[in-house]
């Protein structure tokens, strides 16, 4: 038996938690009744729903599950039959525990009674002082209504929040943030497929969640009581995702209400497509991507998301790219198309067309042959002259990839401007830039761009952008007079009268090679001051 002085306070900075039976019998209007527990002692955190005073024999057809009844069970008295029966009612009916006042109808706690609620796990509770049901029953339906008060003024509050961040255009972290700060624990959104999409949340709360993220979402998490309360993410008789909170320490009715008014506004902001129309499985990847490509974020902390993310990661072999000129949607279903894993997302955010694709491959597959396959693949359904697709080596450490991911953007930055001129390979590596590579990485050197805009001068004034463009074919091509005349789509002698042109506005002579070759490099050097 245990009285309820033996058990430890509650700590007064621990979030309020719902109403238990523990909490109940804390209430020092119940203490002054001498309230003791004489069975279901392992049961006292059931959460009570309401407090119900009946002295029916057949009370347990009345109530609807989490139910404290208070009874003098003066129609129980002389009865064990009766006495059993009225324990196991009130336990098919999920009471959250019964509370017997001592008196004349039992003088002491019944035996009978007793066991059977220890059988049922049903907390049998005896008053030894007489006790006015009236005031405890006001007390706990005054706390419990407080409590509903409550969460429903915080699941209001949540619902402006969000609701403001809409109207503002704010993207889908932002709202993340938002229902993390109320919940005070991590938020996961996934698609229907376990893939997470976002998180939100202290940094390494969520990365404790991620890092299991397979097993646990596999398993279904944790149950509600658990602090596992998720919602369904939906519409027009479609689910498309869920977002889950992730260990609610609250009470499970206020954590549903946030987790539902949390469902209302992501469905609303996919719905308005928000961030420039972006899936949330593109901008899951493109917030990936960007974090390993800046490294801002060690790889090694990014490594739970990539894995929750769906991009297996386990001795595999990853293969860093950077495409200019190319669809994200269209890389991705190539990679489909192809059976390949990995990442794609556009990266930048400057327009330039640069998309990121992280291919993740078994050990025993040939990187580099597959790499060229799907490159190939890209330039022959894309059509566009100006797709580029430049690679890093294939790396076997997460740790690398990161710079991986930035010689591939070099790679890629280095040729972009003068592509449809070059010869280039299906992939483009650090081997094949050159130059180009070396003067793009001293772009932002002042002699370097003194030296730019001394040589080119004569034509770097607005109007003469149609001649820049002709210098910078002509000089791509290794001055093959043919081929700039072709891809500018321009006769031979209108091209001769462009170059006198140019030669005249820079007073070069573009057929000596070190003339030549300084006008290039000086090119080469404005073009990547530009990009």
């Amino acid at each position: 038996m245990t009285t309820v002085s033996d058990r430890p306070a509650i700590p007064s900075n621990s979030p309020e938690p719902p109403l238990s039976v523990r909490q109940v019998l804390a209430l020092e209007r119940v203490l002054a009744g001498e309230p003791e527990v004489v069975a279901g002692a392992g049961h006292l955190d059931r959460p009570v729903r309401w407090v119900h005073v009946a002295e029916a024999a057949d009370v347990g057809v009345m109530l609807n599950g989490g139910e404290m009844v208070l009874t003098t069970g003066v129609l129980l008295a002389g009865d064990e039959e009766k006495q059993a029966e009225y324990i196991r009612s009130l336990h098919r009916a999920e009471a959250a525990a019964v509370v017997l006042g001592l008196g004349r109808a039992f003088p002491r706690p019944p035996d009978v009674m007793r066991r059977a609620a220890e059988r049922c796990g049903l907390p049998l509770v005896v008053l030894h002082r007489p006790f006015p049901f009236a005031e405890l029953t006001e007390e706990v339906q005054s706390r419990l209504v407080r409590q509903k008060f409550a969460a429903v003024s915080l699941s209001e509050s949540v619902r402006t929040a969000l609701t403001a961040l809409i109207t503002a255009g704010a993207p889908l972290q932002a709202l993340l943030d938002e229902i993390a700060q109320h919940s005070a624990c991590p938020v996961v959104v996934t698609n229907l497929a376990h893939r997470v999409l976002a998180t939100a949340g202290e940094r390494s709360a969520v990365d404790d969640v991620l890092r299991d993220w397979e097993r646990i979402a596999r398993q279904a998490g944790g149950s509600e009581g658990d602090g596992w309360i998720r919602a369904e993410l939906g519409g027009r008789g479609e689910r498309w995702g869920r977002i889950v909170l992730c260990g609610h320490r609250g009470d499970i009715a206020t954590g549903r209400l946030l987790a539902d008014r949390a469902a209302e506004a992501l469905v609303l902001h996919r719905m308005l497509g928000g961030a420039a129309g972006r899936t949330w499985e593109e901008q899951s990847a493109q917030g990936l991507l960007t974090d390993l490509l800046s490294g801002v974020v060690p790889a090694r902390q990014l490594l739970p998301r990539a894995r929750a993310a769906g991009l297996p990661v386990n001795r595999r072999t990853f293969v860093p790219l950077v495409v200019r000129d190319g669809e994200p949607a269209e890389l991705d279903r190539l990679l489909r198309l192809l059976g390949l894993r990995g990442l794609v997302a556009e990266i930048g955010g400057q327009g330039d067309g640069s998309t990121a694709v992280l291919l993740s491959l078994a050990r025993d597959q040939d990187a580099d042959a597959l790499t060229e396959h799907f490159a190939a693949r890209l330039r022959t359904e894309s059509r566009r002259a100006g797709t580029v697709v430049a690679a890093a080596d294939a790396r076997t450490a997460w740790d690398d990839v990161p710079t991986g991911l930035r010689e591939a953007r070099h790679v890629a930055d280095a040729v972009a401007d003068s592509a449809p001129a070059l010869d280039l390979p299906a992939v483009v590596r650090l081997r094949d830039v050159h130059l180009r590579g070396l003067v793009r990485l001293l772009r932002d050197d002042p002699h370097v761009q003194s030296f730019a805009e001394r040589e080119l001068n004569g034509l770097l004034c607005r109007a003469d952008r149609d001649l820049l463009a002709v210098l910078r074919t002509y000089l791509a091509t290794g001055r093959n007079k043919s081929r700039t005349a072709q891809l500018h789509h321009v006769s031979r002698p209108a091209l001769y009268r462009r170059l006198e042109a140019i030669q005249a506005r820079l007073g070069v002579d573009l057929d000596d090679f070190e003339q030549a070759a300084s006008v290039h490099i000086a090119l080469l050097a404005h073009d990547a001051q530009q990009q």
